[in-house]
């Protein structure tokens, strides 16, 4: 394999000429006629005895050409990529490929990338505002109530309904005097001020006592779908039982039901950590964000095209495998959204350009102050990744070369580099502009344990389900 000819286009961008010799278009042939010869029938032989020479003079020279070139592209890839000579970036396209000498060899060409020159402005010293850790008491409060509330015990009670009660409930929607459709409810728990059905429906419930029947008169909201919005409609509900909502205690008892401490004060104390340190997480990712977005205003970079499509491909990618997980379809999102196909992968290749420029930038400024990793870090990170990923390190060296580990690595140190040297300026409305910047770490998980306790059935409602 050898580099035939190298052109170079605009925006950084190169054109090259890959030859491949008979020798390499020939093994390649022979694993693709070993691949695809049990499919092979050939008068005479049994089914995937006859050889290659037989079969290519019943089906033609090229009967396993294109399944040749396929097995060939990759190393072709790798060539182009590691074998040229040229520092290239991103994956390189395939635009055309061309037989030669009756289909012995071949002239592959390809579009990629050239690193472009990157010249950094100033990097040091830069200054940015940072908020001062806060953490109000209330927040703490606020934190434990949510968790006694989730750990409240149900019990019936025989009284009039007040707000914060939950209640049980038959009921039938009516509009003009006809039940409408999904308008009816049968044993539905619902909580008195949870906002779960349209505005006036709890509230008009208060006071009712167990095996009363009451009709309320309501009117849906303009802003509802098209066939009840604004509708004066009347539900007939019917009370079947009326539960309370027994809090426990804030004791010591309860710091122990829902956490590993066996003191309140302790579980206060560990909340607070908790919070404080996703707050500081929070505050010094805004903080490298805008210091970031200064990195990537004053670097002159010219960034070539073929490598952002492809940076904006794997984000759309990632995007797509993100939301799934989350049960939802990437097209509901971006209409959710207001965004089309269009106007996302516009928006998208906002952030990889922002990315991919701040990431040569800092490469820039590693090679500046002359960063340097040991194998011993690189080996580190391994561990760390494999450990984070819940996979073997020797199956992750598999997937991800030394070199991208070192690279991630250098750009961490030049990040730091930059936020070491910066200095706090009075906080102001600023905002980072950047998203899916290096660093930050995601948010710590509670560690609050949820006692064992019934939870209330979801129900379809009035104000958000079919009916409503």
């Amino acid at each position: 394999m050898n580099l035939i000819n190298s052109e170079k286009k605009e925006k950084n961008e190169i054109e090259l000429t890959i030859g491949v010799s008979a020798e390499e278009l020939d093994a390649a042939v022979n694993k693709a006629y070993i691949k695809n010869r049990t499919r092979i029938n050939v008068p005479g032989f049994r089914k995937g005895k006859a050889p290659r020479r037989i079969v290519e003079k019943m089906y033609g020279i090229g009967v396993f050409l294109n399944d040749a070139i396929d097995i060939l592209l990759p190393d072709v890839l790798s060539f182009a990529t590691e074998d040229s000579g040229l520092d290239v970036v991103g994956y390189p396209k395939v635009t055309a490929i061309d037989l030669k000498d009756n289909d012995t060899r071949a002239e592959i060409k390809l579009v990629t990338g050239l690193r472009p020159d990157v010249t950094v402005g100033k990097y040091k010293g830069l200054s940015a505002p940072k908020p001062a850790l806060e953490v109000a008491e209330q927040e703490i409060l606020d934190e434990i109530e949510t968790i006694r509330q989730r750990n409240a015990r149900i019990e019936t009670v025989e009284r009039a309904a007040a707000m914060g009660d939950v209640t049980v409930i038959d009921f039938e929607g009516f509009l003009d005097g006809v039940p409408f459709e999904g308008g009816k409810g049968e044993s539905f728990e619902l909580e008195l001020g949870s906002g779960r059905f349209i505005p006036g429906f709890e509230e008009k419930l208060v006071g009712m006592n167990a095996s009363e029947e009451r009709d309320i008169d309501l009117v849906f909201p303009e802003n509802y779908k098209e066939d009840l919005a604004g509708k004066a409609v009347v539900f007939k509900v019917k009370l079947l039982e009326l539960k309370e909502k027994q809090l426990p205690e804030l004791d010591d008892e309860f710091a122990k039901d829902v956490s590993e401490f066996d003191t309140l004060d302790e579980y206060k104390a560990s909340i607070r950590e908790r919070i404080e340190k996703d707050r500081k997480a929070q505050i010094d990712e805004t903080f490298e964000g805008l210091l970031m977005d200064q990195i990537v205003e004053s670097a002159q970079a010219e960034i070539p095209e073929p490598l952002i499509e492809e940076e904006v491909d794997k984000a759309a990618q990632n995007f797509s495998r993100q939301i799934s997980a989350y049960g939802m379809q990437p097209a509901q999102y971006m209409q959710m959204m207001g965004l089309d196909p269009d106007s996302f992968k516009e928006k998208l290749r906002e952030n990889v350009t922002r990315q991919t420029k701040l990431s040569f930038a800092l490469e820039e400024i590693a090679k500046i102050e002359g960063i340097a990793v040991t194998p011993d870090e690189i080996e580190e990170e391994y561990k760390r990744a494999a450990e984070e990923y819940k996979t073997e390190v020797e199956k992750l060296k598999e997937n991800v070369k030394s070199d991208d580990i070192e690279r991630d690595l250098k750009l961490r140190a030049a990040a730091k580099l930059v936020v070491d040297s910066a200095k706090i300026e009075p906080e102001s409305k600023t905002e980072s502009k950047s998203e899916g910047k290096p660093k930050g770490k995601p948010k710590g998980k509670s560690k609050e344990k949820s006692a064992d306790k019934p939870e209330s059935k979801s129900a379809e409602k009035p104000a958000d389900s079919e009916s409503k």
